[in-house]
């Protein structure tokens, strides 16, 4: 039978050691407990939204869900199938399915490899007996659907604007066809006006390419804007979850109110 739902994440606990004992050697081996017992569903085409502000958590369960970080307790499980902590050989086989757009675009690029191999890449990793003329093809293909032109293939991304950079991420996302792609602040380094046209894309590809998204920010309009559902997450706990007309027309905790009201009135 078909699992209800294509990620869950249950109980999940993450503790980062701190080893500072240069410049506090008094903090060194402190516990930081960076997420505690976070616990949420996404279903197939549907958006799910984490915010909170800086340090709260939210990136850290993206790496943990990627297992990019080892986690303390929980689990996570990718339609009915457990993924904790598996071994990066075993991960392998998911990473096709989970995709993650990273939040500075131009950092997140190889400097020393063209847009055609930046793109091509996962392909070439997953599929390494795929002919060099199919994998052009599907590389032209998707940056037309991106909004990048065919002939800029061979350009470096340093000749690319921030926006430019950020849609050449979204293709290297999508070529391998995920399901979900986890959305970790993938506008808030872009200038207003591109924000809205990468915003305006990946709700269009969500159509397209039937992809359910996980859409980390600390901007609320934006997660309005995008998401199904909010988790608003408060030093590493949950403290609300719900619709997100719900969350914006009738909040439940302190902390989600404040978020709101410091939103600024257009």
């Amino acid at each position: 039978m078909k699992n209800k739902y294509l990620l869950s994440v249950n109980n999940l606990s993450v503790d980062y050691v701190s080893n500072n004992s240069f410049i506090f050697p008094w903090e060194n081996n402190r516990v930081v407990k960076a997420v505690k017992n976070v616990n949420f569903n996404i279903s197939e085409g549907k958006t799910l939204g984490i915010v909170g502000e800086t340090g709260c958590g939210k990136s850290t369960i993206a790496k943990a869900i990627i297992n990019l970080i080892k986690i303390k307790s929980g689990n996570i499980y990718w339609q009915g199938a457990e993924i904790t902590n598996l071994p990066e050989k075993l991960m392998k086989n998911y990473r096709k399915e989970i995709q993650m757009i990273f939040q500075d675009p131009l950092a997140s690029l190889n400097p020393r490899m063209n847009v055609g191999e930046i793109i091509s890449e996962p392909l070439v990793t997953h599929f390494p007996n795929m002919s060099k003329k199919e994998i052009i093809k599907q590389v032209k293909e998707l940056m037309i659907n991106v909004g990048l032109l065919p002939n800029q293939i061979n350009r470096y991304p340093h000749e690319f604007s921030g926006g430019q950079c950020q849609r050449i991420g979204i293709a290297r996302c999508l070529i391998l066809k995920p399901k979900l792609i986890i959305c970790d602040e993938p506008v808030s380094s872009l200038d207003v006006s591109i924000q809205a046209q990468v915003i305006n894309l990946l709700k269009s590809l969500q159509k397209i390419y039937k992809l359910s998204y996980i859409f980390i920010t600390h901007d609320l309009n934006i997660a309005k804007h995008m998401s199904d559902d909010i988790i608003v997450l408060h030093f590493g706990n949950i403290v609300e979850m719900n619709k997100s007309d719900n969350i914006f027309n009738n909040p439940q905790h302190d902390y989600t109110k404040k978020l709101i009201s410091s939103v600024p009135k257009i």
